[in-house]
């Protein structure tokens, strides 16, 4: 049994095929990596911008919590979740968070802990509560943690 002449050799067109589809998978492939590098590097930039302090005034603090707290309200809610973090913004990883231990706030960095000490500060004294927990567990560890601001 021989093959034809056909099995052997491929035509010119269905090289040029194979060429343009090897090609275009490239391409695809760098354009994968480009973006996940890009990805990469818009965690890490928020993730510089939320550990450091913000720089704002105590009035600008103020004036963004009753601009949250208004449009809330006027949309008939009682709380609103006001920030969504990494764990790695805990010097715990969100450990303490998660177990309500006491002192769990000493373990927030950058925003979180501004987030709090506003509370602390204008908030908690006019009847506002602050709720911090763990809102999801990838690999069963601790995940994201979200702050909450209620008023019922």
């Amino acid at each position: 049994m021989t093959k034809s002449i056909d099995d052997l050799l491929p035509s010119a067109d269905d090289v040029m095929k194979k060429v343009a589809l090897a090609e275009a998978e490239k391409a695809s492939e760098y354009m994968r990596k480009v973006a996940a590098a890009e990805a990469e590097a818009e965690k890490k930039a928020l993730m510089d911008q939320l550990s450091k302090p913000t720089g704002m005034s105590e009035e600008e603090k103020v004036s963004r919590a009753a601009a949250i707290i208004q449009r809330a309200v006027n949309n008939g809610l009682t709380e609103v979740q006001v920030l969504r973090f990494p764990n790695s913004l805990c010097t715990d990883r969100g450990r303490a968070i998660n177990q309500q231990e006491p002192g769990w706030e000493n373990t927030l960095t950058g925003l979180p802990k501004e987030a709090y000490q506003l509370w602390c500060e204008y908030l908690r004294p006019r009847g506002y509560k602050l709720r911090f927990q763990v809102v999801d567990f990838p690999g069963g560890m601790p995940g994201d943690i979200a702050i909450t601001l209620s008023w019922s």
